[in-house]
C-alpha cells in the first residue's frame, strides 16, 4: 500500500518492522525444530517443548497483528489472507495447552520438577 505518495515499504519503520518480525519467526523455527529434533533424539524436554510451543504461538500472533497493522484497512478485510492469518495465529495460543499451562510446565521444570 502507499502512504503519502510512496510505498510504505519504503520507510525505514516498515524496513524495521519487516526485520523484527522475520527474526521473531526464524527464532521461533529454531525452538520448534530443536524441540522436535531433541523428541526423534529420544531427548523428550517438556520444558523445551513448552518454551517452543509458547514462543511460537505468541510470535505468529504479534506477526499477523502487525502485518494487520501496516496493511491499514486491507488488513482487516476478508478478500486479504492476513486476516485469516490473525485468526489461525490467535488459536494456536488456546489449543494443545495455553500460555498459561506452558508457563507451568517451564517453571515446574527450572524448579527441578522434571528431570
Amino acid at each position: 500500500r502507499e502512504q503519502f505518495g510512496k510505498k510504505i515499504a519504503q520507510f525505514q519503520v516498515t524496513q524495521h518492522k519487516l526485520a523484527d518480525m522475520a527474526t521473531k519467526i526464524e527464532l521461533a523455527r529454531l525452538m520448534t525444530y530443536k524441540a522436535a529434533w531433541n523428541y526423534d533424539q529420544g531427548r523428550i524436554d517438556p520444558k523445551l517443548t513448552s518454551m517452543a510451543k509458547m514462543y511460537a504461538a505468541r510470535t505468529a500472533v504479534e506477526v499477523a497483528d502487525e502485518a494487520i497493522q501496516l496493511l491499514g484497512g486491507y488488513g482487516y478485510m476478508t478478500e486479504y489472507e492476513v486476516e485469516r492469518f490473525y485468526r489461525d495465529a490467535k488459536i494456536t495460543e488456546i489449543y494443545e495447552g495455553t500460555k498459561e499451562i506452558q508457563k507451568n510446565t517451564i517453571a515446574s521444570a527450572l524448579l527441578g520438577k522434571f528431570k
